[in-house]
């Protein structure tokens, strides 16, 4: 959801307070539009990220309530890219979008991020995403880490939806935060000069 982040993903690079250096995109243009969503289901946090050093983020639509998002209107080239440094694999190989956007949802594999969901559409175009293929009930929750919480803070933040006080109770709310993190400390995080 940060634009720091993703800009890691298109360009290659670091982001702050990540342990991994992505190699890029074939086509590292920035995207032509970014907007915050709030789609059905919710955001959890499972399994333990290398990378950050906490919880990773998985979107589960079939679960109650809302999630927060950021949509990036990117190529499909860029998708695939996207999608394979997340899990772990080199750019450069497209993907066939067309199962998950008759069916809803593709799974490419086992793992975490391997899985391609169909959010719905905006203005005609698809909302697609990678997850994991359980769903949030069926996996032991895991808390985030300070600084994967700030990221996806800052992202919620740069979308000029919701305010800080906003996104800070969003997230200590969601399954894996809520009971480790309270409000007030991740509010603390996304008020900080950590980024």
């Amino acid at each position: 959801m940060h634009s720091a982040r993703l800009r890691s993903y298109l360009v290659g690079g670091r982001p702050p307070g990540a342990a991994r250096t992505y190699p890029g995109c074939r086509d590292p243009r920035t995207p032509r539009r970014s907007l915050a969503l709030e789609l059905p289901g919710t955001v959890y946090f499972a399994t333990q990220s290398p990378v950050w050093g906490g919880g990773r983020a998985f979107y589960d639509p079939g679960a109650p309530g809302r999630a927060r998002m950021r949509a990036h209107l990117v190529t499909a080239e860029q998708f695939a890219d996207i999608a394979a440094q997340e899990m772990y694999g080199p750019p450069g190989r497209d993907l066939d979008l067309t199962p998950v956007l008759t069916e809803g949802r593709a799974r490419l594999g086992p793992g975490r991020y391997e899985t391609l969901v169909h959010a719905g559409d905006v203005d005609g175009l698809p909302v697609l995403t990678f997850t994991a293929p359980w769903r949030a009930a069926d996996v032991q929750l895991t808390p985030p880490s300070a600084a994967y919480l700030r990221h996806l803070g800052a992202g919620l933040l740069e979308a000029g939806t919701w305010d800080t006080e906003s996104v800070a109770a969003y997230l200590a709310g969601l399954p894996g935060a809520a009971g480790q993190w309270e409000p007030a400390e991740v509010e603390l995080l996304l008020t900080e000069n950590g980024e």
